[in-house]
């Protein structure tokens, strides 16, 4: 017994399946180019809100002076911040300012916690979500990336220098002068003054995980040509 024709009609043919992808494809290339722009305005916008917050840490950590952070020319707070201010524009000694989740039953010598690896969990109780500001250098760093929360941030940080015409402005990068007479300072104690007025601009980087920074796409996207996503003016004092 022969079936009805419409039994055997039933279903798509082969040509209507690749319209319909094609039709599929057409509208999802038009989404996509119509809210692409809008969605990396909202990134770009939390990821200010989140530079913002952090600008008061790294304010802090910058004066803060850890147990084996001492060294020659380092030995109180304000040495470490001349230090870091100076040397932030040097790829190994890079200075980057993040949140990591800590377990707060384990503390390192320096007094930070360890990341926490566990996987879920309860904010709080299981782990904590710290703001932290290491250098590149520092092997705390890559740790820490294990348990990242949210983005990077390398920060660039120059002196601003007291111009009688336009007020503060910023220096030359990588060097640390007398703010009056413009004499350079190679440590700490050869500057005078009792403030460093800087500007430190916030640069998300494009990759978090430890092959980025130990490899050589690092030092490549180092040489930053895009505009800071943030910039505040701090200071630090003796």
């Amino acid at each position: 017994m022969n079936r009805p024709s419409s039994a055997r009609q039933s279903g798509f043919t082969l040509l209507e399946t690749v319209i319909a992808i094609g039709v599929l494809a057409v509208l999802l290339t038009a989404f996509m180019y119509a809210f692409g722009p809008a969605m990396s305005g909202i990134r770009r916008s939390i990821n200010i809100q989140e530079a913002d917050r952090l600008a008061s840490t790294l304010q802090s950590e910058l004066t803060t002076l850890r147990s084996g952070q001492q060294s020659g020319d380092i030995q109180t707070g304000f040495d470490k911040s001349f230090q870091w201010i100076k040397q932030a524009n040097d790829p190994a000694a890079a200075l980057f300012v993040y949140q990591y989740r800590g377990d707060p039953s384990k503390h390192r010598a320096d007094s930070t916690l360890e990341p926490s690896l566990k996987i879920g969990g309860v904010a709080g109780k299981d782990y904590v979500v710290l703001p932290m500001v290491r250098r590149l250098n520092d092997p705390l760093f890559l740790k820490d990336l294990d348990a990242l929360q949210g983005v990077v941030f390398y920060i660039k940080c120059t002196q601003l220098i007291y111009n009688k015409d336009k007020g503060l402005i910023p220096g030359t990068a990588g060097t640390i002068s007398d703010p009056l007479d413009g004499s350079p300072a190679g440590k700490a104690n050869d500057y005078k003054e009792a403030v460093i007025a800087f500007s430190a601009e916030f640069y998300s980087m494009p990759a978090n995980n430890q092959a980025y920074f130990t490899g050589p796409n690092f030092k490549k996207s180092f040489k930053l040509t895009q505009k800071p996503i943030f910039t505040r003016n701090l200071a630090v004092r003796r």
